[in-house]
């Protein structure tokens, strides 16, 4: 059950902790199972400052690294979240990295933000794993008009559109929400104040989630985004939101003091230094933990011709082996990948096969290969494209989410934008 000296440490919960208790998000979420019409999710964007947003993904044992790193150099850091750049509870990733983090750190507070379309089968283990405080974003009570705002939903390998998915994805949140608050878990709800769309609908939502008993309710406008259905809408005026806080506040309690963080925000929320740490974050994107890279100077690729990555890890009977020079890089050799069939032994044969490799480039892996090489001191990065360009991002200050983002011909910087085709981000 959550405290009250828990909730004063929160600086998104408490307006007076706010300057003095700090937060920081670890972007291990990058898919996503919901397409919104206000959602163009840039991975490679230092300049930015709103939700969706980040300049590097890490995998579970990276964000630990970064925690630690992040603590050395802002120690007033209380709470430890999760809020992107995708949904967490569409990555796995997201609750390894509660677990991980939990061990270490037991006296943080952990949080999640969700579109809660997955919430209902994992609400109870959020719980369990000691997640204090969840937010989920409502922005619609009814389908008709959830259906202007989400262009599609992903249930398993289901995609549902229009108003059956603003119907499913309502059904879940507030089953979820009631999971959360059962187990005594604090909720908060966001909702998008949309001009034309959902603005006449906001206390209607408030009401909702006064009867679900929603701790808290943030209220706020739209940032209108380039290359989204609406980034032509305006955003609506600080007299719209006074108003509707106002009225939305005998429902369910305000809160007014939200910075629209970044989904690799860091710092008070009065101070973020996301841009200050990027390039730290950017370093351990790129770090497996405990790995000494000078004794690891090599990356191994999985490729059909030798100049594109275009093999699953599992399916790759050879690696070719390619290390820096002075300028560019150079082929070292090719190896035989251990043969199929033996289960995680196959991995681990693997890791010896590689032991000499920092990374291992691939065009996808399974979760107990990536367990099993990250253990070893060997980062398998998920991407696409040229092999010297990938190359380059392991070697120098790039992050490989771009590279993956262009897999299925988005453009450089977005992932999931444009019309909505059902594959999201993942």
């Amino acid at each position: 059950m959550t405290t009250t000296k828990d909730l004063s440490k929160h600086p998104c919960f408490n307006r007076e902790s706010a300057g003095s208790c700090g937060r920081v998000h670890l972007p291990v979420a990058p898919k996503c199972n919901i397409m919104c019409n206000f959602c163009n999710r840039k991975y490679d964007c230092v300049s930015e400052s709103r939700p969706g947003v980040t300049s590097a993904v890490l995998t579970p044992e990276q964000a630990v690294l970064y925690m630690d790193k992040v603590l050395e150099k802002e120690p007033r850091i209380t709470v430890c979240g999760i809020a992107g750049p995708g949904d967490p509870m569409a990555n796995p990733e997201a609750l390894e990295t509660v677990r991980l983090l939990k061990d270490k750190y037991p006296q943080m507070l952990f949080c999640l933000s969700t579109n809660g379309l997955a919430l209902p089968a994992h609400a109870a283990e959020l719980a369990e794993l000691g997640v204090t405080h969840v937010t989920v974003t409502v922005n619609a009570v009814d389908p008709k008009i959830g259906a202007k705002i989400y262009s599609w939903a992903r249930d398993g390998k289901v995609i549902h559109r229009g108003e059956a998915a603003a119907r499913l994805l309502l059904e879940r949140q507030i089953e979820g929400i009631k999971i959360l608050k059962a187990k005594g878990v604090i909720v908060k709800s966001n909702t998008i104040v949309i001009p034309g769309v959902n603005d006449h609908h906001v206390l209607e939502v408030s009401k909702v989630l006064s009867e679900l008993g929603v701790d808290i309710q943030n209220i706020m406008p739209i940032f209108p985004v380039a290359d989204t259905p609406f980034a032509e809408v305006e955003a609506p005026s600080s007299e719209m939101i006074k108003d509707l806080r106002e009225k939305a506040g005998g429902l369910v309690p305000q809160m007014s003091h939200c910075r629209r963080c970044r989904a690799d925000a860091v710092g008070l929320l009065c101070n973020d230094r996301s841009g200050e740490l990027a390039p730290l974050l950017g370093e351990c994107s790129r770090t497996a933990p405990g790995a000494d890279l000078e004794k690891r100077p090599y990356v191994a690729v999985a490729t059909r011709e030798g100049m594109l990555v275009n093999m699953h890890l599992g399916e790759a009977h050879k690696f070719q082996i390619w290390k820096q020079e002075a300028v560019g890089f150079s082929f070292v050799e090719d190896r035989w990948a251990p043969d199929p069939g033996a289960g995680p032994k196959r991995w681990e044969e693997l890791a010896k096969v590689l032991s000499d490799c920092r990374a291992v480039l691939v065009a996808a892996y399974g979760e107990t290969p990536r367990k099993v090489l990250s253990a070893s001191g060997i980062l398998p990065y998920e991407c696409s494209g040229f092999l010297e360009t990938a190359l380059a991002e392991v070697y120098g200050s790039g992050d490989l989410s771009l590279l993956k983002s262009r897999k299925k011909g988005l453009g450089k910087a977005c992932c999931g934008s444009g019309g909505g085709g059902g594959e999201g981000c993942g």
